[in-house]
């Protein structure tokens, strides 16, 4: 994921919270400290993690935006239309 952000410049990215080799929290504290703020994309977690608390630990790990998992389409298009690309 991050040689892809390497090659192209994305608006958004939908980060699975849980991934295999390298979690969303890593590749998102990796997306911030390596690419200036005018270049990274808005990142949205999405996870089954749905407790109090999660969406605040998330958009404090460096997350724009939270959607649960089973993904409802109206959270989702909510979470797209309140996203911003960091760069201009």
């Amino acid at each position: 994921m991050l040689e892809a952000l390497q090659r192209k410049r994305y608006d958004v990215i939908l980060m699975d919270v849980q991934m295999p080799e390298m979690d969303g929290i890593e590749a998102t504290r990796m997306i911030r400290q390596q690419w200036s703020q005018e270049e990274q994309p808005c990142i949205i977690a999405m996870t089954a993690h749905a407790l109090q608390g999660d969406r605040e630990w998330l958009l404090q790990s460096g997350m724009d935006d939270y959607v649960s998992k089973p993904v409802r389409l109206e959270q989702l298009i909510n979470a797209l239309f309140n996203a911003q690309p960091r760069y201009k």
